[in-house]
């Protein structure tokens, strides 16, 4: 408004001074004036044509004394001028945009090896029901449960990180279930469910990419079926192929690629909710049941179980007595599953339990091996498909004494359900895990070719070595015969690594799946620095170790490496020898020995931590504050009386 105030005042102050036609070249020629054009100021002149150019343009007046804006029209250009020149433009956008494509730049074994599921969010059909059935309850006590269940008010950190998942519910009696086992069973489906269901999702979505598309599931048996997240997460995830078609709701049950689904559990409450969200929804042809305990009859023979997956999700944890867990994992090996899945929450007794019964798993496995008997056995034997890269013992477990566990993160986008229920307003939630995957079978050979390690940023750094001019020296012998040396200190670190295996003529995808039995598990965060990355892994020699990738050993690895992820694995080779992380048996335990080398390698530095308050807990604070001031006041006048 002011820039069109100053131009209108402008545009006036001129036509006072001078007449219009003093403005243009044109007019002073047609004129006929005896005296030639003023040679004025570069500047003033632009401005006094910009004044021209909005004098003509304005408008015209009307009879009545108004201006009326002149009409304005597009001016219409061939299509043959519009096109000219842009056919190389078009060729180099289409070109940089491939080279500097999120996924292009990385190389196609780190792409392999970083393909996560993302943020987890419920599909509708999963949302609808759990929200039809909390319509149903109160809401008050539907919070009071939820906080009695999963929330920890001793707990570290900001409100947010006190609600934890897991749940352990032991009655008194059979009264005291019968009346809270309903209103636990439905706190555990708007809270504990979402959070389940998006570490089994994480866990299945691996477990496809890993053992490729071919992978169906057809049966599924589940132990410590709960309110059914294991049931959704297995639907869902093994999905009928429809190409061409995509549902915006997401998957749904009557879709799924599962026939037969099994749940086993002894939990009322939950199993009674679990059937209810499945009151309104088409299960299509799967056929679905629930049971306290496995029946013979359940067990199919190994050549039929290749279909077969057996799944326990959060459920050790609540199973205190040792011999209850091997029992329970000794169940799922003879239930004649191809596929073994053990889920439990990322804490130092969930770790140990994993690992407890990942041990007792392979060692079932061992003695298949070496008995005779088993010779003539279609499939013999088990090994890890995820997440260790070996079947040997587990680096960082130590009974009793673990200090580092290995465990992951999986984000899940909050429902309006589990925020109202929580009442809080974040948007997501994080869920830790740990997490075992074992198949049956000798675990496969990898293979030693090692493809797919150059991606676009790898290609380019080559071209552009490609390009520089060749260094040569000139060296004199002893017989005074010169010789051209060509210095290769020009050479791309990537040339000495070049695949000379043809990548077209291959299964790419398929040989980089052979080849990720063997690639190093990033089993922490990595620390990236400004020169070099720090990557701390579980590597095929049963061991932790800190893997160095520097700026020097290239711009593919040392891109790969800056965008790895905590729970990735890693396909290049350091440029250095790793170091070893050794933490004997006993150690930091009375009596025991303490690490003597690689104590660094899995901890991360603790910085200042910011104090993130609340109202709830700002309000908490003040209540106590008041009670003790009034406490000390009372013990004060007490004081006098005496």
């Amino acid at each position: 408004m002011l820039r069109k105030a100053c131009t209108s005042h402008l545009r006036l102050l001129c036509l006072s001074r001078l007449p219009v036609s003093s403005f243009s070249s044109k007019s002073a020629i047609s004129s006929g004036l005896p005296n030639a054009p003023i040679d004025l100021d570069p500047s003033l002149k632009a401005l006094l044509k910009d004044i021209d150019i909005s004098l003509k343009n304005d408008g015209q007046r009307a009879s009545d004394g108004t201006f009326s804006p002149a009409p304005r029209e597009l001016e219409a250009y061939p299509a043959e001028d519009s096109l000219i020149g842009t056919h190389e433009s078009e060729e180099f956008v289409e070109e940089d945009d491939a080279v500097y494509h999120k996924d292009t730049r990385k190389s196609p074994a780190a792409h392999f090896g970083s393909r996560g599921i993302g943020a987890v969010v419920l599909p509708d059909e999963l949302q609808r029901t759990i929200t039809t059935l909390i319509a149903e309850s109160d809401k008050t006590t539907l919070h009071s449960d939820a906080k009695r269940l999963f929330y920890e008010p001793e707990g570290r950190g900001e409100v947010e990180k006190r609600w934890d998942p897991e749940y352990d519910v032991k009655y008194r009696s059979r009264r005291q279930a019968s009346r809270h086992s309903e209103r636990d069973g439905t706190a555990f489906a708007s809270v504990a469910l979402p959070a389940h269901y998006s570490a089994i999702c994480a866990v299945l979505d691996h477990l496809k990419l890993r053992l490729g598309p071919d992978y169906q599931i057809k049966r599924v048996v589940e132990w410590g079926a709960g309110a059914g997240s294991g049931f959704w997460a297995s639907l869902h995830s093994f999905q009928k192929s429809r190409e061409g078609t995509e549902d915006e709701d997401g998957p749904k049950l009557s879709t799924s690629d599962v026939i037969t689904y099994t749940g086993i559990d002894k939990r009322e409450g939950l199993v009674s909710i679990g059937k209810k969200l499945l009151r309104d929804i088409d299960l299509g042809a799967v056929s679905a049941t629930w049971q306290k305990s496995l029946q013979d009859q359940d067990k199919i023979r190994r050549s039929e179980g290749h279909d077969s997956l057996a799944l326990s999700a959060f459920l050790l944890s609540s199973l205190s007595p040792p011999l209850a867990r091997k029992k329970l994992v000794k169940e799922m090996w003879e239930s004649g599953a191809s596929t073994i899945v053990l889920i439990d929450h990322s804490s130092t007794a969930g770790f140990e339990n994993i690992a407890e019964a990942r041990e007792y798993i392979l060692e079932m496995g061992r003695k298949e091996l070496d008995d005779p008997e088993t010779a003539e056995w279609p499939v013999r034997g088990a090994h890890v498909v995820a997440p260790c890269p070996h079947d040997g013992t587990c680096p960082l477990y130590h009974p009793g004494s673990s200090k580092l566990i290995c465990g992951f993160s999986q984000r899940l986008q909050r429902p309006a359900f589990v925020r109202l229920t929580k009442h809080s307003g974040l948007g997501h939630e994080d869920i830790g895990y740990s997490y075992v995957v074992i198949r049956r079978g000798v675990r496969p050979e990898s293979s030693s070719m090692k493809l797919g390690r150059i991606g676009a940023v790898g290609q380019n750094e080559l071209e552009k070595a490609a390009l520089l001019p060749t260094r040569k020296e000139l060296e004199i012998n002893s017989d005074n015969e010169a010789s051209v040396i060509t210095d290769s200190s020009l050479m791309s670190p990537l040339s000495d690594t070049t695949e000379v295996v043809d990548e077209s003529m291959v299964d790419l995808e398929a040989a980089l799946r052979q080849e990720a039995y063997r690639w190093p598990r990033l089993v922490f965060p990595p620390l990236k620095k400004s020169g070099h990355i720090i990557l701390d892994a579980c590597t095929p020699e049963e061991k932790i170790m800190r893997l160095t990738i520097p700026k020097s050993q290239g711009k593919q690895p040392y891109y790969d490496a800056r965008k790895s992820s905590w729970g990735d694995i890693f396909p290049h080779e350091p440029k250095n020898t790793p170091q070893v992380r050794y933490q004997p048996p006993r150690a930091k335990r009375e009596g025991g020995m303490n690490p003597i080398k690689g104590t660094d390698i899995g901890k991360r530095s603790s910085k200042a931590k910011v104090r993130n308050t609340s109202y709830s807990s700002l309000s908490d604070e003040l209540k106590e504050k008041r009670k003790k001031t009034r406490r000390d006041r009372i013990h004060a006048r007490d004081a006098q009386d005496i």
